[in-house]
């Protein structure tokens, strides 16, 4: 599938606290926990647990919060097929979208019993 601007535009718009219940939830369900769930996502965006809260109190959009992310230098191996996307081959143009699915891509690997090191790209 191929990312509209469109599509880029209403991800880029959508809050990260309209989502993340539904991480936690889907982690959880699967036996994994919310400690996991926020190394994942420190991981990824460099974000503490104070950093993580404030973004969740200021109700930012996925733009802010990855405006303020630092993300991780291996965030580039982050590799497959998520929501019918191929992370790899979503366009430069759509960056907030791609930096979304890396998000949900961790999250679901998270969810499916990946070991943490692989999910971190550490080996």
């Amino acid at each position: 599938m191929k990312v509209t601007a469109k599509k880029n535009k209403q991800i880029a718009t959508m809050t990260f606290v309209s989502v993340y219940p539904h991480y936690v939830t889907k982690v959880e369900k699967k036996g994994r926990t919310k400690e996991e769930l926020h190394q994942v996502i420190a991981w990824l965006t460099g974000f503490n647990e104070k950093d993580l809260q404030e973004l969740i109190k200021e109700e930012a959009t996925f733009e802010t919060f990855f405006q303020k992310a630092k993300l991780h230098p291996n965030a580039h191996l982050i590799k497959g097929v998520i929501c019918g996307y191929r992370i790899e081959e979503i366009e430069d143009e759509f960056e907030i979208y791609r930096q979304v699915r890396y998000l949900d891509k961790l999250v679901d690997e998270l969810a499916k019993g990946r070991k943490m090191e692989k999910i971190l790209r550490e080996k």
